[in-house]
């Protein structure tokens, strides 16, 4: 078995796999303070819950955004699994040619979909992922990083717009029935998806444009994709598991 672990801004998601097959994922959220042991309690839990035994893993593939965490999640990959984890990041063998302009500013979760997106549906394709920040990455037909776009994900604007206002309440994020709301929870809940969904979409018709490709794949992942691919007329694919396929497939082109 091997472990994936991709760490977010928000949540930490944790697969287990073997072979191909995904045994297990779970989602926790991203805590800074959170120590050793309690991400190694957190693994015993989750392991005993599912009848995995912590000692068949072979391997723990990490991907992550957020330094802070690293320390206390490095090291209780040592403690608790035996193993020293295998890092995404320089060094790593990706099979991406990253065109941009300073390569190691790339987020590693980027590279990492990029990698899943390709071995699952080929080039081009555009990777739309739906986190804390809202990421575009535009991928060309050889197989190419060619750079992208980064936006306000969906939640920090509900809480930007929350937080920034005297009246205006925190909502649920659910997609109203119609786009005129008659009430302001239902204005908000307007603004908020429907402005979104239209925002998805230009950005994604500007960049096939720019591409300069034919038959580009658009492929919806993270948290809230479903919520705003169902609206959307730009994306053809949700897959929520993306980023962890893409650490399995890395660990199997470094594991030699």
């Amino acid at each position: 078995m091997i472990v994936v672990i991709d760490v977010g801004n928000s949540n930490i998601v944790i697969g287990v796999y073997e072979a191909k097959k995904l045994l297990a994922h779970w989602r926790i959220g991203a805590d800074k303070e959170k120590t050793a042991d309690e991400f190694g309690s957190f693994f015993i839990t989750m392991f005993e819950s599912q009848n995995l035994d912590m000692k068949n893993v072979e391997a723990v593939v990490v991907a992550s955004v957020v330094p802070p965490i690293m320390y206390s999640l490095e090291h209780a990959i040592r403690k608790y699994f035996k193993i020293e984890p295998m890092l995404v990041g320089p060094g790593i063998k990706t099979g991406i040619n990253i065109k941009y302009e300073n390569p190691r500013e790339v987020g590693a979760d980027r590279i990492v979909n990029t990698v899943a997106a390709l071995e699952a549906y080929g080039g081009p394709v555009i990777i739309v992922d739906f986190g804390t920040a809202t990421t575009f990455s535009a991928v060309s037909s050889k197989g190419e990083f060619l750079g992208g776009v980064i936006c306000t994900g969906i939640k920090v604007s509900v809480d930007a717009l929350f937080q920034k206002t005297s009246k205006l309440p925190k909502i649920e994020l659910t997609k109203p029935e119609t786009v005129i709301g008659r009430n302001t929870v239902a204005n908000m809940q307007s603004g908020i998806i429907f402005g979104y969904v239209g925002q998805v979409d230009y950005i994604v018709k500007r960049i096939k444009r720019e591409m300069k490709e034919d038959n580009i794949k658009v492929v919806a992942t993270g948290g809230l994709a479903r919520l705003i691919a169902s609206e959307s007329e730009e994306i053809d694919e949700i897959n929520g598991l993306l980023t962890l396929d893409g650490l399995r497939i890395i660990y199997e082109r470094n594991k030699q």
